[in-house]
């Protein structure tokens, strides 16, 4: 399993993949244990880095994970197959906004795909949160440009960045949800739903 993830890693640094930094996902992982996590959707599969870490945290767990680019999810697919948990991990080729899913529920839903269609993500997925489920959502630093826009001279950059700040914005605001920020990695941040904590 440790050569597998090595070997992940270094193909998405070669390949110029975006994987989720092993300082946030050592936290998810912490955080699968802590709250018993069973049941997981990720959007934005990559290559089943993020995928095989959260599976291994105990056997009894379930990710499915959306990928949309073909590339990517046959990669995801092979990396699944090689972790032995093709049982247990779903990997669907989809866009994720253009799924539909009946009657399930998860315990965790792992937001990590395109940045500006992370309110869309959330809005689309909350409904399919278990009752004290986890809504967490990656790279809302984006490598330190959230919060330094202006100075950004590309401006699809710029506006990408724009809606990342407008999805902060919006988990702040949210009054369905109580969110926390945490400063690791890129940034993540987990939502529960707020009649959940009673």
């Amino acid at each position: 399993m440790k050569d597998l993830i090595m070997e992940m890693e270094e193909y998405a640094k070669d390949n110029n993949v975006p994987i989720i930094e092993k300082k946030s996902i050592a936290y998810i992982m912490k955080l699968i244990k802590k709250q018993n996590i069973k049941n997981i959707l990720e959007i934005g599969s990559a290559i089943g880095y993020s995928a095989i870490l959260m599976a291994s945290c105990d056997n009894d767990i379930n990710v499915t994970t959306i990928e949309r680019d073909e590339v990517r999810y046959m990669e995801c697919l092979k990396n699944v197959k090689k972790a032995n948990m093709q049982d247990r991990i779903n990997v669907v080729y989809q866009d994720a906004l253009d799924i539909n899913l009946v009657d399930v529920s998860y315990d965790l839903i792992f937001i990590d795909a395109a940045k500006g269609q992370y309110t869309n993500f959330f809005e689309k997925f909350k409904f399919f949160l278990k009752p004290g489920g986890i809504i967490i959502s990656d790279n809302l630093k984006f490598h330190g440009y959230v919060g330094n826009k202006d100075e950004i001279e590309s401006k699809n950059l710029r506006q990408l960045v724009g809606k990342l700040e407008n999805y902060i914005d919006f988990l702040k605001n949210n009054d369905e949800f109580d969110t926390e920020f945490i400063d690791i990695g890129d940034g993540l941040s987990i939502s529960i739903r707020k009649d959940d904590n009673v």
